[in-house]
């Protein structure tokens, strides 16, 4: 494709809403666009660079013997209460009702829901070791998003979790982790 045909454009002068040098440079730059305060648009030229480091990642996972998988973004508020963390999340978490009542909310992490799939996995120590990871997007409504990219309401963030019989095999997964990237 040529530059003249794509969705490309920059901007010359600072952009008055971006309170981080990098944001403001980003914007510039045709990466990203804000779409309100913590919440931006990947232009093509951002998701491209954000894209192939997911793939990067990905990668390195894959060497370290972990599986992807994929959560979902809307979860049952009892999941979080029944955890006991809900209440720790306090306004910071996105809340909603579906048409019949129930109560539901953005994932701002998923750290249950990955308990919820081992359990379903796990019925012996034979059923260990094993390591699972996602890349999703997390929603967190920050009291002040601010400095660009790095406090935003909707950001996309990559969980990995292990599941070992003992502790000498939590070091061993920990060490693969740890060296993946």
């Amino acid at each position: 494709m040529k530059l003249k045909n794509s969705f490309f454009y920059t901007l010359r002068e600072n952009v008055k809403d971006e309170d981080s040098v990098s944001s403001n440079m980003l914007v510039r730059a045709g990466y990203i666009k804000k779409s309100s305060a913590g919440v931006y648009m990947m232009m093509p030229l951002g998701l491209r660079v954000m894209n192939k480091i997911e793939n990067i990642i990905r990668d390195e996972m894959d060497k370290a013997d972990c599986q992807e998988l994929m959560m979902p973004a809307l979860i049952p508020e009892d999941v979080y209460i029944a955890s006991g963390r809900r209440s720790g999340f306090g306004a910071s978490m996105f809340s909603l009702k579906d048409r019949k009542g129930q109560n539901y909310v953005l994932g701002p992490t998923h750290e249950e829901l990955f308990a919820q799939a081992a359990k379903m996995k796990i019925r012996s120590y034979k059923d260990m070791p094993f390591s699972i990871y996602q890349m999703q997007t997390k929603f967190r409504d920050e009291p002040r998003p601010r400095y660009g990219l790095i406090r935003t309401r909707e950001f996309i963030m990559k969980d990995a979790y292990t599941f070992d019989k003992d502790e000498a095999g939590l070091d061993v997964a920990y060490k693969k982790q740890f060296n993946a990237l």
